[in-house]
């Protein structure tokens, strides 16, 4: 290095503040920027309180030229928590208790919203209120209360009835609807919560959470309230609701949507089917179930049922007979091409997305309320929703079937330009 270069280095170091050198130092020294005993929280420290100590002459002086008798009073010190570490902060105070700072207001500990949005993208990963004060104070040596942590997750809450009471597209060519079961505290009781879920595809192809519903009881007065609520919001339309037999569904749809066709969940009907077959009897009993739901047509289903029936029905009459009430609902997905078929008869679709939440959500024994429920189930689909980066699989091709089954209810968008 040149004896010029070096002069010019020399010079800007004199330049920095002594705190300034004091960091350079440190970090020669190979010491951490951020965390817990890093050299950041107290350069923070002095420059708060510099700022601090600035507003308050500002406003000594504003008294002072308005006629009123105020001055600094003593010193007072709080603990302040930031992304890089904690320190005790040590203020002037003025007598007269008018100084209202705005740096960092009187009662505020947190400095900064990077902290809290950390807490919350944590909460949103699943991790316990205990997980998450233990990982910061591992790393940033922060103590933070459970309460704490609460009122800054609790922040989400307006943004989570909004989202709740946002408007929706007027019609949705397929919706799946689920529910997935938790416990929670009530009145000193652990009570059972079922939370519905109710994911929608635009006519476009893209993928929405249309709504997120807890109930303690299902029926069609609770369903009728839920589609209710998508009427509010803008739907006008749905062309076929995927469900698992919910209870009161069918319906509510009717008296809320008359035109929504529903189709029953195959997979599930089959499980709940083999839960009565004897377990020597089922494989086989599964290989003729086969040739009812993968037959190529409604008439060529309903005659392996046929046949099923007359194999099977003698010692399985209460499997068959579930079969036989629910056909109507359970056959609509025969009238549609593969494609559509392949995206309607099951609701593989948003039991994938419980799946997801489940990951959050299994370290939850016990929620503490219904709030905290939804606010956790909230965050975690939030995640999830990011991912969401393509519309269903062959939407072209299947938006355009769906519009020819559905020719006066479902309009495709091919305006150029």
């Amino acid at each position: 290095m040149t004896l010029k270069k070096k002069s010019q280095k020399r010079n800007r170091y004199e330049e920095l503040s002594d705190f300034e050198k004091e960091a350079v130092e440190q970090l020669r020294n190979g010491e951490q920027l951020g965390g817990k005993d890093g050299i950041l929280a107290p350069l923070i420290k002095r420059i708060v309180e510099a700022s601090l100590e600035g507003e308050l002459n500002a406003h000594l002086y504003e008294e002072k030229a308005s006629g009123k008798s105020n001055r600094k009073n003593g010193k007072t010190s709080k603990t302040v928590k930031t992304d890089y570490g904690q320190f005790e902060l040590e203020t002037n105070r003025d007598r007269a208790g008018s100084f209202e700072p705005e740096l960092l207001p009187k009662r505020q500990t947190f400095l900064g919203k990077g902290l809290d949005d950390k807490i919350i993208s944590m909460y949103a990963k699943g991790m316990s209120y205990g997980d998450i004060s233990e990982h910061l104070e591992d790393l940033y040596g922060l103590e933070i209360s459970k309460g704490k942590m609460t009122a800054i997750t609790d922040q989400v809450l307006p943004e989570m009835q909004a989202w709740r009471s946002r408007s929706l597209e007027s019609v949705y060519p397929i919706i799946w609807m689920d529910c997935i079961h938790y416990k929670i505290r009530e009145d000193g009781k652990t009570v059972s919560r079922s939370v519905y879920v109710i994911l929608g595809v635009s006519c476009s192809g893209q993928k929405d959470l249309l709504g997120l519903y807890a109930s303690e009881n299902e029926g069609a007065h609770f369903w009728l309230g839920v589609l209710s609520d998508l009427q509010n919001r803008g739907v006008k339309d749905i062309l076929i609701a995927c469900i698992d037999n919910l209870t009161g569904f069918v319906e509510a749809i009717q008296s809320t949507f008359p035109k929504t066709e529903v189709q029953l969940c195959i997979v599930h009907q089959i499980r709940n089917s083999l839960k009565y077959v004897a377990s020597k009897d089922q494989k086989s009993f599964l290989k003729d179930l086969k040739k009812v739901y993968r037959a190529s047509t409604k008439d060529a289903a309903a005659g392996m049922l046929d046949e099923l029936e007359k194999k099977w029905g003698e010692k399985y009459p209460i499997v068959l007979l579930s079969w036989r009430n629910n056909w109507e609902e359970l056959s609509q997905y025969f009238k549609y091409p593969p494609d559509i078929r392949r995206i309607i008869y099951t609701t593989n679709t948003v039991e994938g997305f419980n799946r997801q939440l489940r990951k959050v959500t299994k370290s939850k024994g016990v929620f503490p309320n219904e709030q905290a429920l939804l606010k956790m189930i909230f965050l975690a689909s939030r995640d999830i929703q990011k991912k969401w980066t393509t519309s269903i699989s062959n939407w072209a091709l299947s938006a355009q079937q769906l519009a020819i089954y559905f020719e006066d209810r479902m309009k495709l968008d091919l305006n150029i330009g």
